[in-house]
C-alpha cells in the first residue's frame, strides 16, 4: 500500500475467548472494529464512540476494557474476553451472570446488556459477594437508558447466588 491510502496490515495476535487467534489487524483499528467487522463477534456494541457509554465493554486480561477507543494492537499477547466467551464452550451453557440476566429481566432494549453482563462479571470474579454499593460502583460507567437499573441490580445479585451455588465463589 502507497503511505496515505489505507491502513497498514500488520498481524496481531491475542488470546480471544480462551482461543489463540493470530489476525489481520489494522494500523489504527479499535478493537470494537477489529472483534465485530473482521472476527464476527457481536456482542460488543458501538454505543457512543467516546468509552462514556460502555455498551462495547470487553474484558482485557479480566478487566473491563470500553473496545470502542481501545486501538487493536495494544492487546498483542493479552486475553481479550467477549460475551460470548461467557457461556461453556463445550455445552454452550451460559455463565452464572449471563443466565441471572435472563432470570432478571435485567434488559429490556438489550443495547447495554453487553456492557452490564461484562462488567458484572469482572465485579463477581473479583468480589464474590458485593453490596448494593459495590454493585453500583462497579457498573457506574454502563449506561441504561431504558430505566431497568432495579432489574439490573437483581440480576447482579442473582449472578452472586448462582456463582456461589455452583461453587465458584
Amino acid at each position: 500500500m502507497r503511505p496515505g491510502k489505507g491502513r497498514m496490515r500488520e498481524e496481531l495476535r491475542f488470546t480471544l475467548n480462551g482461543t489463540q487467534v493470530t489476525c489481520g489487524g489494522a494500523a489504527g483499528l479499535t478493537l470494537l472494529d477489529l472483534l465485530r467487522e473482521e472476527l464476527g463477534l457481536n456482542g460488543p456494541k458501538y454505543g457512543c464512540g467516546l468509552a462514556q457509554c460502555g455498551a462495547c465493554t470487553v474484558l482485557v486480561d479480566g478487566a473491563p476494557a470500553r473496545s470502542c477507543i481501545l486501538r487493536a494492537e495494544r492487546v498483542t499477547g493479552r486475553s481479550v474476553t467477549t460475551l460470548e466467551g461467557l457461556a461453556d464452550p463445550d455445552t454452550g451453557a451460559l455463565s452464572p451472570t449471563q443466565q441471572a440476566f435472563l432470570e432478571m429481566e435485567g434488559a429490556q432494549c438489550g443495547y447495554c446488556l453487553n456492557g452490564m453482563v461484562m462488567s458484572a462479571t469482572a465485579l463477581l470474579r473479583a468480589n464474590a459477594d458485593p453490596s448494593e454499593a459495590e454493585i453500583r460502583s462497579a457498573l457506574r460507567h454502563n449506561l441504561c437508558r431504558c430505566g431497568a437499573h432495579l432489574e439490573i441490580i437483581a440480576s447482579v445479585r442473582r449472578a452472586a447466588e448462582l456463582m456461589r451455588e455452583a461453587g465458584h465463589a
